[in-house]
């Protein structure tokens, strides 16, 4: 099959921006915040926005739609419905295509392998705790569904589908706790059970609009001082007091400066924070020394400006056929309160196509090489071609390469097409055995507290969620340690159903007398 013809892709620095607009939004990755999360929404309620009733929660949207997006086959479209909710306006067209994918992917997945699937969720709902953090936390996520036996259509949905485009986890080494977690958690959002909203919601701004620039305004207010472009270098571990004597930091000049306090949260992502815990800060507390067992990953954004809008559907498109695992979104749309021409760029850009990079290892469609050993031109010309072949495929021309503008990657990637490429803002990944290698937010260490998404919390997954929970219970752990008389952060786990507690119990007999699960056929 000949390779398609590259396009050239003009690169935007510093998106640029004239006639008093604002550059055009740029970002790591696009912001999803489930109805599942609980205390991250929390968090927005208490961020002021003016004219929001409910600050930055009140700049929650809910897309109308998501879809799985086929190459050479028709894109499967998912409604998701909410109460108030308007559904997505289709034309006869779009119902016919929409038609013909629900019935395409029905009938490539064998009925034989649907049961199974669906047995094998029941498994795992009515799994008790031990079982889910002892077997199935053990147990690969490809394994749990026997996919090396199912079709193609069953591996790429039902196998790969979460695990790399929204985890980007691979299926073969993901945890079945991990992945059936956020599974179970999204299927009771999704019937209303627990939730704090939509099964899926994005900011109606830019997120430094939105959320960012506000909640440090409000901080800023409340008396905290930011150190932009300064460096954590070292936690220092005084052995004889047997508590943390300083910060090592580091100055934009390179200066190194000793900063002292009486505790010390350390909340940063997991591959920088081990990097300032030495030795001695280590034997303090051996669970530290474990979380060098934690893996990262690459899932990094890149964004495409368009002087067209491109007839895309109202919400997130996960391209599962993707040699690389795109997601993408328009955003226009979804930021009603803006006129992306005239209040961005240079004033032809009409909508931003933003995209999460997931799969950095794989060769791709257009150079043959994997994403990291491109240069970062090559990327933007590979992911725009990948693009195309999932949305481009079945008689509609719906990306135009005369009306892409430019584009902006990450700039934490750096050294693409070098033997030694590097990214600053990896994720943290979840392969077996990850959740008892996870940390508690209150440390053996007197005076020292973690905070971050890699931080054991009840959400087993890298989320601005599991983050938030961990900082929450950073902040308890210390009012504990201080006796202070301080009200609590209250964190809130993930909805447990009341109705299947009773088939939890019965398996934690069975488990502990060394017996399958009831309902597991193999």
């Amino acid at each position: 099959m000949e390779a398609p013809a590259a396009v050239p892709v003009h690169r935007c620095e510093a998106a640029g921006a004239c006639g008093g607009r604002r550059p055009l939004p740029a970002e790591h990755g696009f912001r999803f915040i489930p109805g599942i999360y609980h205390n991250l929404p929390d968090t927005l309620r208490r961020i002021p926005f003016p004219g929001n009733a409910n600050g930055v929660w009140d700049n929650l949207v809910a897309p109308a739609e998501m879809s799985f997006a086929r190459s050479g086959r028709e894109d499967l479209r998912i409604p998701l419905p909410w109460p108030g909710h308007r559904p997505a306006e289709l034309t006869l067209d779009e119902i016919r295509r929409a038609l013909t994918a629900l019935l395409d992917t029905a009938g490539s997945i064998p009925l034989h392998e649907t049961a199974y699937f669906v047995n094998r969720f029941l498994v795992f709902l009515t799994s008790c705790d031990e079982r889910r953090d002892q077997v199935w936390e053990r147990t690969p996520w490809w394994e749990f569904l026997r996919a090396d036996r199912m079709s193609y259509d069953y591996q790429r949905i039902l196998a790969v589908g979460l695990t790399r485009n929204i985890v980007a986890t691979k299926a073969e080494e993901a945890s079945t706790r991990t992945v059936a977690t956020l599974l179970e958690a999204f299927a009771f959002n999704a019937l209303g059970r627990g939730a704090d909203g939509p099964l899926d919601r994005i900011l109606n701004l830019p997120t430094n609009e939105a959320w960012i620039d506000p909640w440090v305004d409000h901080l800023t207010g409340l008396g905290v001082e930011f150190r932009i472009g300064w460096t954590v270098r070292e936690l220092a571990y005084d052995s004889g007091a047997r508590r943390i004597g300083a910060a090592v930091v580091e100055d934009p000049q390179g200066a190194t400066h000793r900063v002292t306090a009486d505790h010390y949260v350390c909340a940063m992502p997991v591959e920088h924070a081990r990097r300032t815990w030495g030795a001695a800060l280590r034997a303090a507390d051996p669970q530290l020394a474990r979380c060098d067992r934690l893996e990262t990953d690459w899932m990094t954004g890149i964004q495409f400006y368009l002087t067209e809008r491109a007839p895309l559907l109202a919400g997130h498109a996960n391209c599962i056929d993707s040699p690389w695992s795109l997601t993408a979104i328009q955003q226009a749309r979804h930021w009603p309160a803006r006129d992306f021409a005239a209040d961005y760029g240079d004033g032809a850009v009409v909508d931003c196509l933003s995209v999460d990079i997931s799969e950095w290892d794989r060769p791709g469609i257009l150079y043959g090489k994997t994403a990291k050993q491109c240069t970062r031109a090559e990327v933007a010309r590979e992911v725009w071609a990948q693009l195309k072949a999932a949305f481009n495929d079945t008689g509609r021309t719906v990306l135009k390469d005369g009306a892409l503008h430019s584009w902006f990657l990450d700039p934490g990637v750096d050294g693409l097409g070098t033997p030694n490429p590097t990214n600053e803002d990896q994720l943290l990944i979840h392969p077996v055995g990850t959740f008892h290698n996870r940390p508690r937010a209150a440390t053996a260490v007197p005076n020292l507290y973690l905070a971050g998404d890699y931080v054991a919390v009840d959400i087993d997954l890298a989320t601005m969620e599991g983050a938030n929970a961990s900082a929450r219970q950073a902040v308890n752990a210390l009012l504990d340690r201080t006796g202070s008389a301080a009200a609590r952060c209250a964190v809130r786990p993930l909805f447990r159903a009341p109705e299947l507690e009773g088939l939890k119990r019965h398996d934690r007999i069975r488990y502990r007398l060394g017996l399958p699960h009831a309902l597991d056929v193999g």
